[in-house]
């Protein structure tokens, strides 16, 4: 009888945490059968591509988790981001062909990438005062829905409005840097993608350095679990929101940025980066930032495994189709986040 009451702690531990055992069986299998397939070439091309699709997907969550806001205007933060860089990056590269500067040609992509973060962190402060916040000023119930439509209503008005401005032309690089590709491993790597990566774990560090070990990161921590606590505390919630916001504007902008060189600057460019981010989110929990980080990964396993053994035109079919049977398991998601009540009202 003991042996029995002390394995029933043991197998509830295991029903809690199924969906994680599961995926993490299927993610190491994915990972084998890659390795196998594919060699280090495209694992090091699926752990890039994870990280990417991550920084995105963070900025996603933490916008849901501390805001309640269902964000479909997200994608078009990533094509603010492509434009920005663009058209800072051109007219440096022009320069550059006419006077070289080996120093200069090493940081004008980076100088490219900060002003698409800072223009994609100001953006976010407009957005969030001009919209958001008159809303939850007028708005005591249906929260949710009403976000959702304003962000889907915000999304058109963006990506029509860079049509009208810009036009529906593609604006893009062949490469941020001019050198040879890196071998890793018996296998060839581009700098883009090296430092893309690099810009995204950095990005993604700071942001957990500031969320763990700040004043205002663990504020923000407080008004994602309880509102009205925060409040109760002293915390400044529109300073909060407005701040949560434009981070997670800035990130998505910091993405675009970085893979100008794989995603042309046009109007609707957001859409795939948009339904990839969306995926990760909703897999691993809605507003779970950890849990968006991990999923970032999983996600990049599932497009390289379609590619590989299925092809090329089904690389959003599987990734779909896992998502729904990992709902159908966990509703929560595979991490188990809990949204948080409407506005907490």
């Amino acid at each position: 009888m003991a042996k029995y009451l002390g394995a029933r702690p043991l197998l509830s531990r295991i029903k809690d945490n199924l969906p994680i055992i599961i995926i993490s069986v299927f993610a190491i299998f994915l990972f084998v059968a890659i390795y196998i397939k594919g060699g280090n070439a495209q694992i090091f091309n699926t752990i890039i591509t994870g990280g990417l699709w991550a920084l995105l997907a963070v900025g996603l969550a933490l916008v849901f988790g501390v805001m309640n806001i269902p964000h479909f205007a997200h994608g078009e933060s990533f094509m603010i981001g492509a434009y920005v860089a663009y058209f800072t990056f051109t007219p440096m590269q022009e320069y550059l062909y006419e006077k070289p500067n080996e120093f200069l040609s090493m940081i004008a992509p980076l100088g490219a990438i900060l002003t698409a973060g800072i223009a994609g962190a100001i953006l976010g402060i407009l957005i969030e005062k001009m919209i958001f916040s008159p809303l939850r000023r007028r708005t005591k119930k249906d929260w949710i829905m009403n976000a959702f439509l304003l962000t889907v209503g915000l999304s058109f008005v963006l990506s029509n409005g860079a049509n009208l401005v810009l036009g529906p032309n593609f604006r893009g690089i062949s490469r941020y840097w001019d050198v040879d590709a890196v071998e890793i491993g018996g296998a060839y790597m581009s700098v883009d993608r090296l430092v893309a990566f690099a810009i995204s774990m950095v990005t993604i560090g700071a942001l957990w350095f500031f969320l763990r070990r700040t004043r205002v990161g663990r504020a923000i921590r407080a008004v994602s679990q309880d509102e009205t606590g925060a409040q109760l505390v002293g915390i400044n919630l529109n300073f909060i929101q407005t701040l949560t916001f434009s981070l997670a504007t800035a990130m998505a902008s910091i993405s675009g940025a970085s893979l100008l060189f794989l995603f042309q600057a046009y109007p609707t460019v957001g859409g795939t980066p948009l339904y990839y981010a969306w995926y990760v989110v909703m897999m691993a929990g809605l507003g779970n930032v950890v849990g968006a980080i991990i999923g970032g990964f999983i996600v990049a396993m599932l497009q390289t495994a379609t590619q590989l053994f299925v092809a090329v035109s089904w690389t959003t079919v599987l990734p779909t189709v896992v998502m729904i049977l990992v709902l159908l398991i966990a509703p929560s998601g595979i991490f188990g986040s809990e949204v948080k009540g409407v506005q907490e009202q």
